[in-house]
């Protein structure tokens, strides 16, 4: 028996975060094929047990006119049980088409204003009839992999990544504030900082470098997601914008300080490791991906007081 989920985001965050509803999914099931728009989904889970596969889904998925393209798609991977995470019409009618049994994909008429965990979390009730779905899981970190990290890791110092890359501009927090924050924890207590940012972001951590003792930090641009989390897993916290990073983070247990700019506050309200940091004076429902406020806006030393209280220093 086939079991894929469908997961129609091409952000390595909002991937991961549905882990757990692929997860208990498997657990009913048997390990899940995961289809996604995410191109590096399969670095960040290749060696989970109850993900079999992970196949990049890169066309079939823009125009209604590929319906028939997409149905032939899922004809050949021959699936039983399919879960499509998102309400597209789409999707579902290309499962019709493919002769997939058993289909359960999200209402059509919900697709405004979108929670994901809120919405995920009760799709997955309904779909498995079960109840109080956790919203998060612990991603599976390989020993091995694990162990060459470790190698990485300052055991006599605070191990903090930085994130301060994200998928779009609005969202960062930048160089200017992360400069000030890594000189004012260094006169605290000793540290080091890992700047986790993408290749084309790779001028951020250069800035930030030039301004900061490179003994003390070190830029994780050349690296691939499939080396970078184990790395995380090992860290005392993750500090920064919203990216893969506080995913991984939070849900390997490790408290995640996420600066709130112009990103919706469903993708920090899922797990219990994670705290957020907002504008002064703003509401954490009033943020969207449209509110684009300004860097200056959270203070460093408002950062600085989330990360003394929960490093407990």
């Amino acid at each position: 028996m086939k079991t894929v989920v469908l997961l129609s985001y091409t952000g390595l965050g909002s991937n991961l975060l549905h882990l757990s509803y692929c997860h208990q999914i498997a657990k009913k099931f048997g390990p899940v094929t995961i289809i996604t728009l995410c191109q590096n989904l399969n670095q960040a889970l290749s060696k989970d047990p109850l993900i079999k596969e992970v196949i990049y889904l890169n066309k079939y998925y823009k125009k209604f006119t590929d319906i028939f393209n997409l149905s032939h798609f899922l004809l050949e991977l021959k699936i039983d049980n399919i879960f499509i995470f998102y309400p597209s019409i789409r999707f579902f009618v290309a499962s019709k088409i493919a002769k997939i049994n058993n289909i359960k994909c999200y209402s059509f008429f919900n697709k405004k204003n979108l929670h994901l965990v809120n919405a995920a979390k009760k799709f997955t009730e309904e779909s498995l009839n079960i109840k109080d779905c956790p919203t998060e899981t612990k991603i599976f970190i390989d020993k091995i992999e694990r162990d060459i990290a470790s190698k990485k890791i300052s055991n006599n110092k605070k191990n903090i990544i930085l994130g301060i890359g994200s998928s779009g501009p609005t969202t960062r927090w930048g160089s200017k504030n992360y400069i000030d924050l890594i000189k004012k924890l260094n006169k605290k207590n000793d540290f080091f900082f890992f700047l986790l940012c993408g290749p084309s972001e790779k001028n951020i951590a250069d800035t930030i470098l030039k301004e900061v003792d490179e003994n003390y930090c070190k830029s994780l641009d050349d690296k691939k997601i499939s080396d970078i989390i184990p790395l995380i897993s090992l860290a005392d916290m993750y500090v920064g914008n919203d990216s893969f990073g506080q995913h991984v983070a939070s849900q390997c247990n490790i408290p995640s300080i996420i600066i709130m700019l112009d990103t919706p506050k469903a993708y920090s309200d899922y797990s219990t490791n994670q705290f957020r940091v907002l504008p002064q004076n703003i509401n954490e429902n009033d943020i969207s991906h449209d509110s684009k406020f300004s860097p200056d806006s959270i203070k460093v030393e408002k950062v600085l007081e989330k990360i003394y209280f929960h490093l407990k220093l």
